[in-house]
């Protein structure tokens, strides 16, 4: 039975090994956490074809610079000297253009529509409980220049093929009739849904175990043994030697760190992100929400939580959190939806996890050209739980050398070389 070592083992990671399993491989994850914890449990549970417009897009830069100023803005780069972090900047600058939006919308609709499918599929499965529904997507707006933006995404959407509406304030307020809304209006991207992200890696970690799945958990890989081109085993630090006839790196926003000690560059930061989770409040909402002009996310879950997320603070991975980004997203929650007053928690309640930035704002997903058993899978943004059965399904093609399930030529791990 050829053996797959998979580096990572949040969503992207568990994913691949649930359809690597599947195909009779014998699989190992190897993450430096409990998997417990990561940027697949706390994030905002959108699955999300909505998304096909990249993190890197014509005037993000200037918007960013301006946000910078301030201490509670949903964006924030910490000035470091840091050659990675320059090179990655760069290549983001660059990459923030029309001609590049118009490339990438279609492949980033492809693969959320596979995804999307999959959760589908995983969601009538008796071994599956994670709250999927399909309720779509509030995206709502309070500005005349966003009512104009709103206009031209729903246009693009309807010509990728998918199912979208713009919404004027009345129209808002009748998908959500028990909570008044301070809004222009919103796109109601219909073809979105949502999940509980706990829920479902817990279902994952479950089911893969009973599979006989072997999860290394608490152990950081420390080295990567190779003859020539291909990789023969996989270290920890615990002194696991691991032997692999395939490995996938799949580790998030520590993917860059590691394929450097096999002289690999994958352009990638850590973007971390706070999110509050509240229980058993009487805070009523029928559909996810997008609050525009503060960059805020809003998910009902299962048994009346609700949980509000949000930020992008490109920094170093071990620097001290800033709390403010949470007054933030708290305050722009008030200004949408005044009914909804939440007090400043506890430091404990907040939770924050680092999204593996991309320097275009694509994913790498691919075979390597450099070690021919080495598939990257990493670099998803704000979009892993989104995009994460997906990729999962495409790794498990490379893999088996079946034929792709999407064109991925624009996630060629390779393209910035």
């Amino acid at each position: 039975m050829s053996k797959v070592v998979i580096i990572g083992g949040g969503i992207i990671g568990l994913s691949s090994a649930w359809f690597l399993n599947k195909e009779g491989y014998d699989v190992t994850v190897i993450d430096r956490t409990d998997m417990l914890s990561g940027c697949s449990y706390g994030n905002a549970g959108y699955v999300c074809p909505s998304h096909f417009v990249p993190m890197a897009t014509p005037g993000i830069v200037k918007q960013g610079l301006k946000w910078m100023l301030n201490s509670s803005s949903p964006f924030y780069i910490q000035p470091r000297l840091d050659l990675s972090l320059m090179d990655w900047g760069l290549k983001f600058i660059r990459s923030a253009n029309n001609k590049h939006i118009e490339r990438s919308a279609v492949p980033l609709r492809d693969i959320a529509i596979l995804s999307k499918n999959l959760y589908e599929q995983w969601a009538i499965d008796p071994a599956f409980d994670f709250g999927y529904k399909n309720a779509g997507l509030l995206e709502m707006f309070q500005t005349q220049a966003n009512a104009e933006h709103a206009h031209h995404s729903v246009e693009a959407a309807k010509e990728l093929g998918l199912e979208a509406y713009l919404l004027n304030k009345e129209q808002t307020q009748a998908l959500e009739p028990s909570t008044p809304l301070n809004v222009a209006g919103a796109v109601f991207f219909k073809s979105d849904a949502h999940l509980d992200p706990g829920k479902l890696m817990s279902n994952l970690l479950t089911n893969l175990e009973a599979s006989g799945v072997e999860l290394v958990k608490n152990d950081e890989v420390v080295n990567i043994e190779r003859t020539g081109d291909a990789i023969k085993a996989v270290v920890t630090a615990s002194g696991k030697h691991i032997p692999a006839d395939s490995v996938v790196l799949a580790a998030g926003s520590w993917s860059g760190e590691l394929a450097k000690k096999i002289n690999m560059r994958i352009p990638m930061v850590g973007g971390r992100g706070y999110s509050v989770t509240l229980q058993n409040r009487d805070f009523k909402l029928n559909h996810p929400a997008i609050l525009t002009e503060g960059r805020v996310a809003i998910t009902p879950l299962p048994g009346g939580r609700i949980r509000f997320g949000g930020t992008m603070e490109i920094t170093g991975i071990n620097s001290a959190p800033r709390y403010n980004r949470v007054k933030g997203i708290l305050s722009s929650v008030k200004d949408f939806i005044p009914s909804f007053s939440i007090e400043m928690p506890q430091k404990e309640n907040i939770w924050m996890g680092f999204r593996p930035c991309s320097a275009d704002g694509l994913p790498y997903i691919g075979r390597s050209k450099r070690f021919k058993n080495l598939v990257v899978a990493t670099g998803h943004s704000m979009l892993g739980l989104s995009l994460g059965p997906g990729t999962g399904r495409l790794v498990s093609d490379i893999i088996t050398e079946s034929r792709l399930s999407i064109d991925i030529k624009a996630f060629d791990p390779q393209r910035f070389e």
